[in-house]
């Protein structure tokens, strides 16, 4: 764990940062051609939703990350307000922008294939509301980083506000089992046979599920470096100005 934890120091997480990116960003593409090509060109259509079926290639890796981003999010966030390490706090916050998109592009293509299978964009449906106050957390947490000028008390804050997003991230990925009511359909990955989708569509979609979760390690690692380097670019400033 004491080898864990020097990662805390903000010039060893970029320098690591600075030689692991290449590599997953590398994959994370590999992974992601293969798996939409794969995905939408080379599996069948669906028997009773057609082609319509394919979506889930976008629509359920960006859904799993829009929730697990957020609980990377509460877990740095709680590193933060327990060891008060920077790195930690600027990591939650690289990720947001990243969880954000993927809430969106969830929540559009989810509208997509609803309108011809439900025959409506958008529903009240357990799942679908709790994702939709996920997307509001997002923006609140991005806009209170951005609205309060000391990054520790906006650390502060913002850790606060995450735990009690959590709630909602934690309905979002488990609402169709809370609520028997609603449109969504159960998990498209299930230890369930009769759930889980076929084989022909599950070995691509865990391909593209793969290239997801290495695009959010890539861009995190970009854009926590990239706080990394404000945050020391705004204390050589204020120590001049102080000068």
């Amino acid at each position: 764990m004491g080898s864990f934890w020097e990662y805390a120091n903000p010039v060893k997480f970029s320098r690591t940062a600075g030689i692991v990116l290449p590599w997953v960003s590398v994959l994370a593409t590999i992974a992601l051609v293969v798996g939409l090509i794969w995905g939408f060109f080379f599996t069948p259509d669906d028997y009773r939703q057609g082609s319509t079926v394919k979506i889930i290639y976008l629509h359920v890796p960006a859904a799993l990350m829009a929730i697990n981003v957020w609980f990377m999010m509460l877990i740095t966030s709680l590193v933060w307000l327990i060891r008060r390490h920077h790195v930690s706090a600027l990591a939650a916050r690289a990720a947001a922008p990243v969880g954000i998109v993927m809430t969106v592009i969830a929540l559009m293509t989810g509208a997509i294939w609803g309108q011809p299978m439900w025959g409506t964009w958008w529903a009240w449906d357990p799942r679908l509301t709790s994702f939709l106050i996920l997307f509001l957390f997002y923006l609140g947490y991005m806009a209170l980083w951005e609205a309060i000028e000391n990054p520790d008390t906006a650390a502060d804050l913002t850790a606060v506000l995450c735990i009690v997003g959590s709630v909602f991230a934690l309905l979002s990925r488990y609402a169709v089992n809370f609520w028997n009511q609603g449109l969504h359909q159960g998990a498209s990955l299930s230890l369930d046979k009769e759930e889980h989708v076929a084989d022909v569509f599950s070995t691509p979609l865990y391909i593209c599920i793969a290239g997801f979760i290495l695009l959010f390690i890539a861009l995190v690692f970009l854009r926590t470096r990239t706080e990394i380097q404000k945050r020391r670019t705004k204390a050589l400033l204020a120590r001049e100005r102080l000068g």
